[in-house]
């Protein structure tokens, strides 16, 4: 089937057969394309789309930028609604505006297929009380809820996998392990999957004697020998090769690791964190990674929330990172903060330090003397950041030219602008270009720009 096709538009409730109370908690599961495994749980609301802002990002192109939003009612009963979509939401074949799901409903946008089932979960350990776990910070109960499992492992020698999106802060989790655990006066060793040539990986992890191949002049340690007695931290490790997999593998089961060119194998205690910001049960799949070694390194297995999803989060780590920077009896509250925590951060809390930084250079204000409601946040690359006071037109804080400045505060405004009149007017483009005193074409060829509305969702 394909998603562009002409199709007539219909509203249902229960398109396919009686449609019935969901009952246990459900999770929405990617069942194929680039995004295949990706699974979140239903809990009020998902939105789904191409925008990094989503809830459910799907890397496909015939996905629109803000596509579909599931969400449970208040009667317990499971909907699905297109949000306006360039090449629609489909179940069965038919084009649907708003669905109610049953458990089992395959639901397809562009090349996606989305499956609604349930979700067996059993909460292990109870939230901590604590707002912080070493270099982690956070009052938010899905913080809190990473704070009691880390608490938790930290005191053990299990393997750890840490999972979540850039800039959430997945070494300071592991470092922090580390920092609680027993092994805190022993090394730390880093191995960056990314980083490392594919042909020197099994080298950098487990090192080499001289002349094991060009260029080796000298023996040299690897990664696990550097933190024997303490932690390795294994970073994206979706990238590592998948002809190194195995010697892993096999230096987790037995504790013994082999340099490249040497001929016996050596006992090393290490404990193993590993971070990934790819989900590996698709690699698994697609045979890109295998089974029986993220079953090793996933004993326990945590997820560190994005910053959107845990707004709550902003004014204590807004308090921690501007540190002692602020005048002194100045508060973090306001317009300012409302204009933070309204903000969907794809950089996560990397880009809130980033953005925190930029704005105190950019004050002039000496360290001590920064006052928050002064401090102007350039978030203007979301189109949907709210414009409250303390933020500024796109490219006046930064070094942009006069030209390339206003043009991109033209296409700001021609996005906001008809955004809002396409949810005003319920996407009818006939009374938008009425309304804007345009025609229907130009609201078209608008639309084919700057992707579809909004309609305020995140």
């Amino acid at each position: 089937m394909e998603a562009t096709r002409e199709s007539s538009v219909v509203e249902t409730t229960a398109l396919f057969g009686e449609a019935r109370n969901v009952g246990p908690p459900v999770k929405l599961v990617v069942l194929n394309g680039d995004s295949e495994g990706l699974a979140r749980t239903l809990g009020s609301a998902v939105s789904v789309g191409a925008d990094a802002t989503s809830d459910l990002v799907l890397s496909d192109r015939g996905v629109s930028r803000r596509h579909a939003r599931f969400e449970i009612r208040s009667d317990g009963r499971v909907w699905v609604r297109d949000l306006q979509s360039r090449n629609g939401t489909f179940i069965q074949g038919t084009r649907v505006n708003e669905a109610e799901l049953s458990l089992g409903t395959v639901v397809q946008l562009g090349e996606t297929q989305i499956g609604l089932f349930p979700r067996w979960h059993v909460r292990e350990v109870e939230p901590s009380s604590a707002q912080r776990f070493g270099e982690l910070h956070g009052k938010s109960l899905a913080s809190r809820e990473v704070f009691a499992v880390l608490e938790r492992v930290s005191g053990s020698d299990v393997s750890l996998l840490i999972e979540g999106e850039s800039g959430t802060g997945k070494e300071l989790a592991a470092r922090s392990v580390h920092q609680a655990s027993l092994r805190a006066k022993h090394p730390y060793a880093v191995f960056d999957c990314t980083t490392v040539p594919k042909d020197l990986a099994e080298s950098e992890l487990f090192g080499h004697r001289r002349g094991a191949f060009s260029g080796a002049v000298a023996d040299r340690i690897g990664a696990f020998q550097r933190a024997d007695g303490g932690t390795i931290f294994l970073d994206e490790m979706g990238e590592l090769p998948t002809d190194v997999q195995p010697k892993l593998l096999r230096a987790l089961e037995t504790g013994e690791v082999k340099a490249v060119g040497d001929g016996s194998y050596r006992k090393i205690h290490v404990r193993v964190i590993a971070a990934t910001h790819r989900n590996l049960n698709a690699e698994v799949r697609r045979g890109r990674f295998r089974s029986d070694l993220l079953y090793r390194l996933a004993v326990v297995r945590v997820h560190l929330p994005p910053l959107r999803a845990r707004p709550d989060d902003i004014p204590l780590l807004v308090e921690r990172l501007l540190g002692d920077q602020l005048a002194e009896g100045d508060t973090i509250e306001g317009p300012n903060l409302h204009g933070l925590m309204s903000y969907s951060w794809p950089g996560n809390v990397r880009e809130l330090r980033n953005v925190l930084a930029r704005a105190v250079a950019l004050s002039g204000n000496r360290p001590g003397s920064v006052r928050f409601a002064q401090l102007i946040f350039n978030l203007a690359s979301d189109v949907d950041a709210p414009a409250t006071l303390g933020y500024c037109f796109p490219g006046v804080a930064t070094p942009l030219g006069y030209k390339e400045a206003k043009q991109q505060l033209l296409s700001q405004f021609e996005a906001e602008y008809i955004q809002a009149l396409m949810r005003r007017h319920s996407g009818n483009v006939s009374q938008v270009a009425t309304a804007a005193g345009l025609s229907r074409k130009h609201v078209y060829e608008l639309l084919r720009r700057i992707g579809p509305p909004s309609h305020g969702e995140d």
